[in-house]
């Protein structure tokens, strides 16, 4: 493709005989993709927290033949090991996962295991959910994990002394933390797919300011100024869905690559191949959080061989 083409979904190659698991698909940027997929050829699986909205998502997109929904709560490790243990049981392949679901700013919180909620939602759900899955995507040829991180990453930092904000906590802080460990495990993934020789690869989207309901959890005070800075700087979602689609569908996408908004400050425009923070490229930082984030959930990534 020339420099300056636009990628549209129509690039999208046909996905007939397809599987994909989309995480958070019964809204926003999730739902786009999903609808895409489907509108594609692919079979599409709604992993959701809330089935009833899956479900009303299902009805509107008016391929009940190939839509199919799991019940997923990534606050819950026991949910998500019954979420893969269905899929696993229901597909003998996926080809591709996309981790789009994900909480934002929410009150200090801890879920089910008690984990931090937005570290343990948007990364350590995500990571065991993956894990589990894995073995149904090694061999498969063209498959693919997309996680979705934010610009929010470029803030962030990880507190291996503090991990779930127990001695101090921050909204904000605590979303960029979850989106720098989104795409430091997207990038320690793809190094270790690599070094197993598996079909799979690991890539990674951002979907720059885009309206969506992750909003809903701004603070009170501040919630005038950002209904009129959303309004001015977000684009819609179903731009806010082409990076993701791109990184799941691309021919020409490679492992460890990341994809966003081609605008400036990659905050709006067409889907393209972007730059993430240094920190995110921190090799040993992904090694300790791989591992941390192994003892914490109990997943092993079977597959990958031995450690790295």
């Amino acid at each position: 493709m020339s420099v300056g083409y636009r990628w549209v979904p129509e690039d999208i190659p046909r996905q007939d005989g397809r599987v994909a698991v989309v995480t958070g698909a019964n809204s926003g940027i999730g739902y786009e993709t999903a609808a895409t997929l489907l509108e594609r050829g692919a079979t599409v699986v709604l992993a959701c927290r809330d089935t009833d909205r899956a479900g009303k998502a299902v009805a509107e997109l008016g391929s009940l033949d190939r839509a199919e929904i799991v019940t997923l709560d990534l606050a819950s490790l026991e949910s998500v090991r019954s979420a893969a243990a269905r899929l696993v049981e229901r597909f003998d392949r996926i080809d591709l996962l996309v981790n789009n679901a994900g909480v934002m700013w929410t009150p200090h919180q801890e879920t089910v295991d008690g984990f931090e909620l937005q570290f343990g939602t948007n990364h350590l759900g995500h990571f065991a959910f993956t894990g589990l899955l894995l073995d149904r995507m090694l061999t498969v040829p063209g498959s693919r994990v997309v996680t979705v991180a934010s610009l929010a990453h470029m803030g962030g930092r990880i507190d291996f002394a503090d991990l779930h904000s127990k001695r101090r906590y921050g909204r904000s802080r605590a979303y960029a933390q979850s989106k720098l460990a989104n795409l430091l495990f997207a990038y320690e993934l793809q190094r270790r797919c690599e070094a197993a020789q598996a079909a799979t690869v690991s890539v990674a989207a951002h979907p720059g300011l885009t309206a969506s309901n992750l909003g809903r959890n701004v603070p009170r005070p501040a919630r005038p100024i950002n209904r009129v800075f959303a309004a001015v700087a977000n684009q819609p979602t179903p731009e806010g869905a082409l990076p993701q689609l791109r990184a799941a569908t691309d021919p020409d996408v490679r492992g460890g690559e990341y994809f966003g908004p081609a605008g400036i400050g990659q905050i709006r425009g067409g889907a393209v191949r972007v730059s993430s923070s240094k920190a995110s490229h921190d090799a040993e930082a992904a090694r300790r959080l791989w591992d941390v984030s192994r003892e914490l959930t109990g997943v092993e990534f079977n597959g990958l061989g031995a450690d790295m």
